[in-house]
């Protein structure tokens, strides 16, 4: 049984040039471009194009709605919240002075006098 020949610089080469040959003449079989292919495959390309551009800004335009709605959002719930806190603040009993105190105070031991001796 025969070993492997590793191929010496001559074969190298000749296998290039005959690879260099093969596309050459694969080039040249191709048969000419139309122009008229040409410009229909750059307009179909500029229309692509510009589709794509229409799609991004609308995405934009959605987006820049979405934000504009959540930021809505936010600001009702804000005022929501400061609507129930001021609801809150006004629903408390204010804090009574001293003198208040005393004149409710003495107003029961009236109230409860009067009772007992009526």
């Amino acid at each position: 049984m025969a070993g492997y020949k590793e191929p010496g610089f001559q074969d190298r080469v000749a296998s290039a040039a005959k690879a260099r040959e093969s596309a050459l003449a694969r080039l040249k079989a191709k048969p000419p471009v139309d122009p008229a292919v040409v410009a229909d495959r750059i307009e179909k390309a500029r229309q692509k194009e510009l589709a794509q551009a229409q799609r991004a800004a609308q995405r934009m335009a959605e987006r820049a709605a979405a934000e504009a709605a959540r930021a809505e959002a936010e600001e009702a719930r804000l005022a929501e919240e400061a609507a129930i806190a001021q609801a809150i603040e006004d629903a408390k009993v204010p804090e009574l002075t001293d003198a208040e105190r005393k004149q409710i105070r003495d107003a029961k031991y009236a109230a409860r006098k009067a009772r007992k001796k009526g």
